[in-house]
């Protein structure tokens, strides 16, 4: 009898994040990562108590390579720390078509809504940027990251290829206007 193969839960996640980059979040299922790890389904099985179980580890997976895309945008120094990350969620939307599908285009209905790490440090660089509440800085963020996911979901669908400058200009020009709104109601309520 030939010695039974070990794969381990990591080897799993980096297959099934593989089989989703390729084929996208329907494809994955045991089967598949099992063929695609050339052994039966019970490793998968061994390792996970469901397929629940892991697709939520697969989703983590690509959130982190999502959170690598963040640091590396704002490392490149090209652009101020919160249009870094509007650049690196489009860039990721064009580059991880299927891993952005997977994060920021699935059904989320049933999931808890915690803030996101990004959603946090986010709302800080607008507040401290502006002067602003984090009240206004969260909803701010929120107009904001409005435009960036659909810029990002056009992306990720080859619905529109867009040039990166003019992704760019277009967060530059959104931004200057939901702060110029902002800054005036701050005005205001600094008259009342």
């Amino acid at each position: 009898m030939p010695p039974k193969v070990k794969v381990t839960k990591e080897e799993i996640v980096k297959t099934a994040l593989a089989l989703v980059r390729e084929q996208g979040a329907e494809a994955l299922n045991a089967r598949a990562i099992a063929a695609a790890l050339n052994c039966s389904t019970q490793p998968v099985f061994s390792n996970f108590a469901s397929m629940e179980e892991l697709r939520s580890a697969t989703v983590n997976a690509a959130y982190e390579l999502y959170l690598e895309f963040l640091r590396r945008e704002t490392e490149r120094g090209k652009y101020p720390p919160y249009k870094a990350f509007g650049m690196a969620y489009v860039c990721f939307a064009d580059e991880e078509k299927k891993l952005f599908q997977l994060l920021f285009m699935r059904d989320r209905r049933g999931e808890a809504h915690a803030p996101s790490p990004d959603f946090e440090a986010s709302v800080a660089l607008i507040s401290a940027a502006n002067g602003i509440s984090r009240e206004k800085a969260e909803l701010l963020h929120l107009e904001m990251w409005t435009c960036v996911h659909g810029i990002g979901t056009m992306l990720a669908t080859s619905f529109l290829e867009l040039d990166r400058e003019l992704i760019s200009g277009i967060l530059s020009d959104v931004y200057q206007g939901l702060r110029s709104r902002l800054g005036s109601e701050v005005s205001s309520d600094a008259s009342n």
